[in-house]
């Protein structure tokens, strides 16, 4: 099989996925490894708003809603 990379912003909502790199810097860096998109790091796409953006996934127990430029920063491997 092969290793799929994409972005966080390109996850169908329902799929399941693990953080393998962030790409922002500084303090956006630190608030995202904050909330918990650490690589290694399981994530689901869970719900798109009315209009897609944002969009609510879940990570380390906890929804959390990301613009989908903010998601674009995250590298991620969909996971069957």
């Amino acid at each position: 099989m092969e290793d799929v990379t994409t972005t966080l912003d390109r996850l169908e909502t329902g799929r399941l996925a693990a953080v393998t790199a962030l790409s922002a810097g500084g303090g956006q860096r630190r608030r995202l490894l904050e909330l918990g998109f650490v690589p290694g790091g399981r994530v689901q796409a869970v719900q798109e708003s009315p209009w897609g953006d944002p969009v609510a996934y879940a990570v380390c127990g906890a929804v959390i809603a990301l613009r989908r430029a903010d998601a674009r920063q995250i590298a991620v491997r969909p996971l069957t």
